[in-house]
């Protein structure tokens, strides 16, 4: 796998800043998310990672990650978690929440990230820049729990950012008349809803193909457009108004939710 240079180039100086700090503190890193996934956008991006360690980090050594990341560059961001040999090992709903960073920001004890999806990323599609090859690692990815977690996000976050969105006068409203609003719902919704049916874990863009194959040619268009904009093709946008795309966007993500919620015929 060949990572895109912006990706090589922001990972190798984050190590040579974290080996400067503790020389032997991060034994694993690994690239997930859409550099992995050949779907990075650069300016768009973040770098998503799991850096895996023998021990928790002490107290002194998160502090000084923490610092490490607040002068990291601004772009790409970094975006994932430090864990360790042992809790990939285990159920990811199990682990001890650990630090989180996110761009500038750095949380030292946070749940966030610590899910079924980022094991079975990193399971099937890590990029293994220090440490042994993903499939050499005892990573707990069990497909009923991808599945589990998959349904739990639909009916929990989706749920609530389509009633949210769906009042125009609230942020979440407004958010939705912007192409990246429209955009993430659709594309997320439609990389979720692959995952159910298949098991397997795409990219957004690769879940927007998903979506103009398996939803009927009266969603294209909103599709076709969440591509575009995914794609940062400056082409014109296929809506003139924005209050369209968002009505379609919203209309679209309601379908697929109710759509993943219908009881499955077992007869």
């Amino acid at each position: 796998m060949t990572l895109p240079a912006a990706v090589r180039d922001a990972v190798g100086a984050y190590l040579l800043a974290v080996d400067a700090l503790y020389p032997d503190l991060v034994e694993g890193f690994y690239v997930i998310g859409s550099a992995a996934l050949d779907d990075f956008r650069p300016g768009a991006s973040d770098i998503d990672f799991v850096a895996v360690t023998t021990t928790a980090p002490a107290d002194q050594q998160v502090a000084a990650l923490a610092r490490l990341h607040a002068h990291l560059s601004r772009r790409p961001l970094f975006d994932g978690i430090y864990t360790t040999w042992l809790d990939l090992a285990q159920d990811p709903g199990q682990p001890s929440p650990g630090p989180h960073a996110h761009g500038r920001r750095f949380h030292p004890r946070c749940d966030h990230q610590r899910h079924p999806v980022t094991w079975h990323s990193l399971a099937r599609h890590g990029a293994a820049i220090r440490g042994p090859k993903p499939a050499e690692i005892d990573i707990a990815a069990n497909p009923a729990d991808l599945a589990r977690w998959t349904r739990g996000n639909l009916d929990g976050y989706w749920r609530r950012w389509w009633h949210r969105g769906s009042r125009l006068a609230m942020p979440a409203g407004l958010a939705c008349l912007t192409s990246s609003g429209s955009a993430w719902g659709v594309l997320g919704v439609s990389r979720l809803h692959h995952t159910l049916t298949t098991g397997e874990i795409i990219s957004k863009a690769a879940a927007g193909e998903h979506a103009r194959t398996t939803f009927e040619p009266r969603w294209h268009r909103i599709i076709d457009e969440c591509l575009r904009i995914r794609r940062a093709d400056h082409r014109r946008s296929l809506y003139r108004n924005p209050l369209t795309r968002r009505t379609d966007a919203l209309t679209f993500v309601d379908m697929v939710l109710n759509d993943v919620s219908r009881p499955t015929d077992t007869a």
